[in-house]
């Protein structure tokens, strides 16, 4: 008897090859039979799948749910979506490994959320642990951050690290890969991991390629040096001989629209040169990050209580207005960028009346100067404020879709409409990415097919991880699969409310489980972090 069968199913199969009618069996957690015609008649389950379409389970390249998973194991928002598999530990930020002098700093940084998480863990291989042991409802495969080892071993300091520090760092990262980790991620226009030079960057990068790793990279500007920025990613892929991954691919502020063409064309070219080099997207005209990443990087320098310091004194304060006024070179500068008029507050912990308001707004309210308001809101907030920012163009992200050489990620948390993930007004892309890739551009618009958009979220992500069992529907490969219906899938989150599941997500099952069914959570956390492949 099978533990599964899917009958009557029209079966995208995640190779971009058009869908075909059959069924599908499913045993002891992988894909035993395909049958073109006719159906399996005795399972434990019996899904009847007519008029539905049935994908392998969607792949988020980018994800941030290193900490989400520990608190909400269920991970509501990314598995109601379609997902079966996150990749964590991006922008350079990681939960593991962190040195056991150094846990403050980051449950510091995590805020309020910090307390209900046990920090009982410190390598790589412990916290991979300690997620297998809690259980996840869908499986992840980590990249240790950048900036993670930075903060271990340097702290916030703005400078080159001495040879026994980059030696530090490395051997975290040696341990870590030795352990399983993926890759190495860097979020370059993120302190401390802005700090670094390229150097030091391919020094780290050829640890992880020696284990067959990847490189992610938020790149040092997605705006007025976007292009310098993909060149060094691909330096530092040719130099460390290492797979790259350029993370949320876009082209930021109104005078850099446009220049994703460039960009994509830069990748095009390196990929001609033998150098493996990828991208991923959200199909959202916003970003979102901390209000802090809106400050020069040298007022960051010994931490966010340093930062602090330095905002409540008049003459300091002063000098980071006038960096942001007067486009200091060196540093992504958001707040320029974007306009505090389309800064919005998405969260934060002790003025929730603010969020969902812009900067520009607040300040009207309380009789501040935009850049006043936003200094004293970090103050108030000790740093931790989440911020939406409007200012990228449908046009280039459309680019971004029609490249064959991107996937899909949300850049956001696992995280539910209710405690204690269900704070503030997150991006919806948290909610509702892959829906709205399918139903809104491949259904409705009709910029890609279904099926070209099934295989950027499912085989494509999986060869670059270097995984061969997953990704596909195809016998002997592991049970991810969604059932979806291809005439109701949708995002419903919105930037007003984001906390709304998408629609006709009917069937999501990982590892062989049924997760959720009938468009509901099941409970079963059937998911577990992957082993990188050797």
């Amino acid at each position: 008897m099978y533990d599964i069968i899917i009958n009557n199913a029209k079966i995208i199969d995640g190779t971009g090859s058009p869908w075909y009618h059959g069924s599908i069996a499913i045993r002891n957690g992988k894909i035993v039979e395909i049958k073109r015609k006719g159906k399996f008649k005795i399972g434990e389950h019996v899904i009847d799948a007519e008029g539905l379409i049935v994908s392998p389970g969607f792949i988020d390249m980018h994800s941030h749910s290193d900490s989400t998973l520990l608190i909400n194991p269920k991970a509501e928002s990314k598995i109601r979506q379609g997902v079966t598999l996150e990749v964590i530990g991006n922008c350079g930020s990681s939960m593991a490994p962190i040195l056991p002098d150094k846990r403050d700093i980051f449950k510091k940084r995590l805020g309020e959320l910090a307390q209900y998480i046990t920090w009982d863990w410190s390598t790589f291989k412990e916290y991979k642990e300690k997620l297998n042991r809690s259980g996840i409802a869908l499986n992840v495969a980590p990249l240790i951050g950048h900036g993670t080892l930075r903060i271990n071993v340097m702290g916030y300091e703005n400078r080159k690290p001495t040879k026994e520090e980059l030696e530090e760092m490395k051997n975290l990262l040696d341990e870590s890969m030795r352990d399983g980790a993926f890759g190495l991620s860097t979020g370059l226009i993120y302190t401390p991991g802005s700090y670094a030079e390229t150097e030091e960057i391919i020094e780290l990068a050829k640890v992880a390629a020696k284990y067959g790793g990847l490189y992610s990279s938020h790149i040092r500007s997605e705006a007025d040096h976007l292009i310098e920025a993909v060149k060094e990613a691909i330096r530092i892929g040719r130099e460390a001989g290492i797979r790259v991954e350029i993370s949320h691919l876009k082209s930021a502020g109104v005078r850099n629209w446009g220049k994703i063409n460039e960009a994509i064309k830069l990748i095009e070219e390196a990929r001609e040169e033998g150098i493996d080099v990828t991208a991923d997207f959200y199909p959202y005209t916003a970003g979102s990050t901390s209000l802090t990443a809106c400050i020069p990087p040298w007022a960051h320098v010994g931490g966010i209580e340093e930062m602090i310091k330095r905002l409540k004194d008049p003459e300091q304060r002063a000098k980071i207005k006038l960096d942001i006024e007067t486009k200091l070179e060196g540093w992504e500068n958001l707040a320029n960028l974007a306009g505090w008029d389309r800064i919005i507050v998405a969260s934060c912990e002790k003025n929730k009346q603010y969020e969902g308001l812009s900067i520009s707004e607040i300040a009207k309210m309380n009789n501040k100067d935009p850049y006043d308001q936003a200094f004293d809101l970090i103050i108030e907030e000790e740093g931790r404020v989440q911020i939406i920012l409007h200012m990228m163009r449908e046009e280039d992200m459309i680019q971004a879709l029609k490249s064959p050489y991107t996937m899909v990620g949300t850049d956001g948390s696992s995280i539910a409409p209710y405690e204690p993930l269900g704070r503030g007004k997150p991006h919806p892309r948290s909610y509702g990415t892959f829906p709205r890739i399918i139903g809104r551009y491949a259904r409705d618009m009709k910029l890609i097919s279904i099926e070209e958009a099934i295989k950027k979220m499912t085989s494509t992500p999986a060869n670059k991880l270097g995984l061969k069992d997953r990704g596909l529907i195809r016998k002997g490969f592991y049970a991810d699969i969604v059932i979806f219906d291809k005439k109701t899938i949708i995002d419903t989150a919105t930037f007003e409310n984001p906390h709304q599941y998408p629609k006709g997500i009917k069937y999501v099952i990982v590892n062989g489980e049924i997760v959720i069914k009938d468009g509901e959570h099941t409970g079963k956390l059937s998911g577990k972090v992957l082993e990188r492949p050797k």
